[in-house]
Parts: C-alpha cells; sequence; structure tokens
C-alpha cells in the first residue's frame, strides 16, 4: 500500500549521486565556499542504482527520510494496468531486498504477499536496504538510473503487482505502484532566456525561482524572480508544492548555474514537470545579454 507520506517525497536539492554503493557521499572539501551545511540526500537513490551520471563537486549527502506526519498514515490507491507512456515514463517504486543466501525467507515472504500483506510492512521488517525506513519507497525513476536487472525487471512489471529479480546487492522484490510521463529538465541560454523575458505574459505565466543568497541578489538581479536561497532550504523545501505549480514551467537562476542545476533536479523529483537550468547563471546573462547587470 503507498503511503500518503510518499506524495511527494521531501528531501534536499542535491545533484542525485548515482552510484553503486549503500549511501552516496560526496566531499565538501572540493567546493568549501558553498554550502556551509550538510544536505541530504532524496532517500529513493540508493544502493542499486546506476553509476553513469557524473558528479558535480558539492555537497555532503547524508541518509534522509521523507517521511512527514504520521508514520502509520496510509492511502489506497488503484492504478490502470496498462502504460499510456510507452519508454517516456518515470515510475514510482518500492521494494524490498534481501541477502542473496536468504532464498528461504524470499519464498516465505512471497507466499505471505500473495495472501495480502503489504510490501511496505514487510519491508520494514526484513529488507536490508536503508529504504526500508520508508517502507521500501524508492520514489519516481526513469530508465537509466538503476542497475541493468533492476531497470528490467522494475519497467516490465504490471503496476501493483509484485515480482522479483536478482541484482549484485541480493534478491530485491518490488512493485511499481505508479507511473507518469517523464518529466523534462534542461539548460536554456541566457539569450533565449532573454528573448522571452521581453513578453510581459511570460513573467506572469512562468516561475522564476532565484537560489542565490540575498548578498548576492542585493548586487545583481533579474525582474520577476522570487529569492529562495540555498542555505535557507530547510524553511522553503517542505512548502515548495503548495507555492509553486509543479504543473508550470520553471526556470532557475543562480550565479553561474551549479546551484540552480542542483535545484532543478530536486525540483523533479518533487514532481514538477517542466524544468529549465538558467545556463551561466545571471554571469552570463550579464555577460552575454544585458550589461547594464552587475557583475559580481
Amino acid at each position: 500500500m503507498l503511503r500518503a507520506t510518499h506524495f511527494p517525497p521531501i528531501a534536499s536539492p542535491t545533484l542525485l549521486v548515482l552510484r553503486k554503493c549503500f549511501i552516496p557521499i560526496l566531499s565538501v572539501s572540493s567546493f568549501p565556499s558553498y554550502p556551509l551545511h550538510n544536505l541530504s540526500s532524496f532517500s529513493a537513490f540508493h544502493s542499486f542504482f546506476s553509476p553513469s551520471r557524473p558528479s558535480l563537486p558539492s555537497l555532503s549527502l547524508t541518509q534522509f527520510s521523507p517521511m512527514l506526519g504520521h508514520p502509520h498514515l496510509r492511502l489506497s490507491a488503484s492504478f490502470n494496468s496498462e502504460s499510456s507512456y510507452g519508454d517516456n515514463r518515470e515510475i514510482l517504486v518500492q521494494h524490498l531486498l534481501l541477502k542473496e543466501d536468504d532464498e528461504k525467507l524470499l519464498l516465505e515472504l512471497q507466499q505471505r504477499i500473495a495472501g495480502g500483506e503489504d510490501l511496505s510492512d514487510l519491508a520494514v521488517e526484513y529488507s536490508i536496504c536503508p529504504s526500508k525506513q520508508e517502507g521500501g519507497m524508492l520514489g519516481w525513476v526513469r530508465k537509466g538510473q538503476m542497475v541493468p536487472e533492476f531497470e528490467e525487471a522494475a519497467f516490465c512489471a504490471p503496476l501493483n503487482k509484485v515480482v522479483k529479480c536478482k541484482t549484485n546487492f541480493g534478491w530485491h522484490l518490488l512493485q511499481v505502484l505508479s507511473e507518469r510521463e517523464e518529466s523534462l529538465l534542461k539548460d536554456i541560454q541566457p539569450e533565449e532566456f532573454h528573448a522571452k523575458m521581453q513578453d510581459p505574459s511570460f513573467i506572469e505565466e512562468a516561475q522564476l525561482i532565484d537560489v542565490r543568497e540575498p548578498e548576492e541578489v542585493s548586487q545583481a538581479s533579474l525582474p520577476g524572480f522570487q529569492v529562495l536561497p540555498l542555505r535557507q532550504f530547510g524553511s522553503w523545501g517542505p512548502e515548495i508544492t503548495s507555492k509553486f505549480d509543479p504543473t508550470k514551467d520553471t526556470y532557475v537562476l543562480c550565479h553561474h548555474g551549479m546551484r540552480s542545476l542542483q535545484v532543478a533536479k530536486w525540483l523533479q523529483t518533487q514532481g514538477f514537470r517542466k524544468i529549465f537550468n538558467i545556463s551561466g547563471g545571471i554571469h552570463a546573462y550579464a555577460t552575454k545579454v544585458d550589461p547594464s547587470v552587475p557583475t559580481y
């Protein structure tokens, strides 16, 4: 059964480093000036995810539970049994991980699930994956993020049916709870963004987020942006989907395009459908488009 507290999972804006290790850790020493505090990683990305995506020097990652509210609050849900999105889809997955030699327990749990027990409850009790703290919830994932065996099983699984697969990490019982069209995250060049800004309706309709610190914004800023300083993530992160509409086009700005990319990737995990990272940040905008904007 899908836990209500997993809609949507709240997590920190990291680059979602996908490596074959239980808890992905990045060193803050390579980027000592920002930020000064540790941010938590999105709990959906654990040991069996693919290492294919490169990481940028940035944040220290620690295990974080996105569970909010009462831990036993549940939400029953039913979904269509056939996909309407083809290959361009994301799936919401929960799973349970057992050691390779625990085949007797694997069979027992399969029988208990067939008898009506819930995979998330069994994950809390038996799973050896850190996601057990969230009932085995892995969140929304796309192709290319998981090791091949898990990806093949997950993307071929019928909705709500518990299936098993084996990876380097052991036996998995997994369940796909929902699916949706894959979200869009892309860079937008300063020149293209400037052209959009000339249309008065653009500023009214688009969502513009500046993740720089107040002292930076005081030196240089663009009209229409709402300032959400990354260092203050703890105050605005949990309310992001109430302050902004995930269905609207969202543009993210920082100084050079690095912090904004982190936040843009995080916004994807929160269900935002179209996110644009302003390439090169306000510095590139000032040097390439509008010299009246100060540089710093």
